[in-house]
């Protein structure tokens, strides 16, 4: 039948998807490539000739300059990665058992479960009572679980996660209950592997919120050795600016007297650089996967 319906499509309009989408890479990929050349050219350059695909002086100042702090920009690479790993598995699981159960119309007391999940996913409490939660009454400041746990539970996630779940037919969980098998191993031999495409999904978009956080960082770390990457680029940015529009303090900082040379434009297109390289190799591992749930939910569905 999919068969059948793909040949059915008009060779015309196939012709005009192909076309729409390979320019619509084309936008997403041509930015990236215009970042990169930027990051290696030299700062006067692109003060006086503005933005160039292809450098017209060849610089790595800017990265020289980004990594005269090698060992903190490494630590902080180290904390976002273990803040990632561990803030991805823990949520998607917290979160896939608690969407599993609420997609069950046998579950007691479902419906105020899921009006908790809806109200707050509209409602929160405001920022100074959500800073004392974590500081006062958790103590977790200037702790890594302070960067995990405000992110850990999205309930938008869990709503979607509960519909996907609700259209797997009931026919198989009625069917393992017959071979003996009880709700763990029924979610975990027969729902969780149907239901690999939303996880995957709900993961990835989870990876890259951990891996772009900045604010976390900013309310409750305040020791550098724990900060994340990209606040620390964030504050390596509003210390150049400073230092830009303050000619006072750049001399001060001055070895002998001289003016220091601060690589504004350059050096944010190396930040950008530096913080999206590993994050760019997560979405081939996440495709794998992808189009293994698909075929699964194609066969078995």
């Amino acid at each position: 039948m999919l068969k059948r319906g793909l040949n059915s499509v008009h060779p015309a309009t196939g012709a005009l998807f192909h076309i729409i989408f390979i320019l619509y890479t084309i936008l997403c990929i041509v930015p990236i490539f215009l970042v990169v050349a930027v990051s290696f050219t030299d700062e006067l350059t692109v003060v006086a000739n503005g933005y160039q695909f292809i450098p017209e002086k060849f610089s790595t100042y800017a990265y020289e300059f980004l990594f005269k702090d090698s060992t903190q920009i490494l630590r902080s690479y180290g904390v976002t990665i273990l803040v990632t790993a561990t803030g991805t598995l823990l949520g998607v699981s917290m979160m896939a058992m608690y969407a599993y159960p609420l997609s069950r119309n046998d579950l007691p007391f479902r419906g105020p479960l899921a009006f908790f999940v809806f109200f707050t996913m509209l409602f929160n409490g405001g920022l100074v009572s959500f800073y004392l939660v974590y500081v006062r009454f958790l103590g977790l400041k200037n702790s890594l679980w302070a960067l995990i746990l405000p992110l850990l539970v999205a309930p938008f996630f869990i709503l979607v996660m509960r519909t996907f779940f609700k259209n797997i037919p009931s026919e198989l969980i009625e069917a393992a209950k017959i071979d003996g098998a009880g709700e763990f191993r029924i979610a975990g031999t027969v729902i969780f592997p149907l239901s690999v495409p939303i996880l995957a999904t709900v993961a990835l978009f989870t990876v890259l919120n951990y891996w772009n956080d900045w604010f976390m960082s900013l309310l409750f770390i305040s020791d550098d050795k724990k900060v994340s990457l990209q606040y620390l680029m964030y504050k390596t940015m509003l210390n150049i600016q400073y230092l830009t529009s303050n000619t006072q303090a750049a001399q001060g900082i001055a070895q002998g007297g001289s003016a220091v040379e601060l690589p504004s434009e350059t050096v944010r297109m190396a930040m950008c650089v530096v913080g999206i390289g590993p994050i760019v190799f997560a979405y081939p591992f996440f495709q794998r996967y992808f189009v293994k749930g698909l075929l699964i939910g194609a066969i078995k569905g």
